[in-house]
């Protein structure tokens, strides 16, 4: 799938490397934080930091999602604020990161760091029937952690 990029400027006028895939395995692409200064992102503050990068999904069938870098969610704490970011296949603005420290201290991002991933996947339009009674399953109603650990 090809995907158009465009690389933006910051203030300074430093454009963003080109995303890339680390390994021939990865799934994910790196994205930096395109910030002119280093940026203090205290414990249990949030901050939403730009990537630099524009994008142009080819179809409706396709979406890229953003997800937390694993290595500052688990040395740090820095994980995404909403989550997963969503970047629809008609977004054409510039991809930002909110990014929340849930670390037991402060962090400095640099200009540059790889802060997320971007990982692209095809999209499931769903129609939605509304039922009276939905078919019957093994599981059934069980609640949210039924299937989870068994007691010891």
């Amino acid at each position: 799938m090809e995907v158009l990029i465009k690389r933006l400027s910051n203030e300074k006028g430093n454009q963003p490397p080109m995303p890339f895939y680390a390994t021939v395995g990865s799934a994910g692409m790196d994205l930096t934080a395109n910030i002119t200064d280093p940026l203090l992102l205290k414990r249990g503050s949030m901050a939403r930091v730009p990537t630099g990068i524009a994008i142009g999904l080819p179809h409706s069938e396709c979406v890229a999602y953003i997800y937390a870098r694993s290595g500052l969610g688990v040395r740090y704490g820095i994980c995404l604020s909403n989550g997963v970011g969503v970047i629809d296949s008609d977004y054409r603005g510039e991809i930002s990161v909110g990014l929340i420290n849930l670390g037991p201290a402060d962090y400095t991002i640099e200009p540059g760091e790889r802060i997320a991933q971007m990982v692209f996947a095809p999209v499931l339009r769903a129609e939605l029937i509304e039922a009276e009674n939905l078919p019957e399953t093994e599981r059934g109603s069980g609640g949210f952690g039924s299937t989870g650990r068994s007691s010891r």
